[in-house]
């Protein structure tokens, strides 16, 4: 476990030279933001993973398996980074304006899947909106949309 770990993190580190690698590094940036939604809510329900687990296999078209995988892999990365600057900081040399704004709309899904937004969820979308780059206009859309999809308060 810990050679996976340590393998994980060297490959914050260097740039990846491989497609797949930066595409996989790419993957589990998203997750990581995803399930730092669902950990700032201190209730966390299947509804989030749920949410969670959907967002990310249609952002990255993954397999039940792949998915399962990658929010395990997230998991245990969240609970051990510091920051949030090293994903975000994947995300904004990859993605442009619109990639960036559809992870802050998956992530407002995840924090609306149970119907109510937690005060830390709005922090953590916050801050994470602010590291992307994300205009203000644009995030508060992105709420709107994911609280009247679900009808939350």
């Amino acid at each position: 476990m810990f050679r996976t770990l340590k393998e994980l993190f060297d490959s914050f580190a260097a740039p990846a030279a491989d497609p797949a690698a930066t595409e996989h590094q790419l993957q589990l940036a998203t997750a990581v933001l995803l399930v730092e939604v669902m950990r700032a809510d201190p209730e966390i329900g299947d509804a989030e993973r749920a949410a969670a687990m959907q967002a990310l296999r249609d952002k990255f078209a993954l397999a039940g398996d792949e998915v399962e995988r990658l929010i395990e892999l997230a998991t245990t990365t969240a609970a051990e980074a510091y920051d949030y600057q090293r994903f975000t900081g994947q995300l904004n040399r990859a993605f442009d304006a619109d990639r960036k704004l559809r992870v802050i709309e998956l992530m407002w899904q995840v924090a609306y899947a149970d119907g109510h937004l937690h005060a830390h969820e709005a922090h953590v979308m916050k801050k994470v909106a602010e590291l992307l780059y994300i205009p203000h206009a644009d995030y508060i859309h992105a709420k709107l949309a994911a609280r009247d999809a679900v009808g939350a308060r």
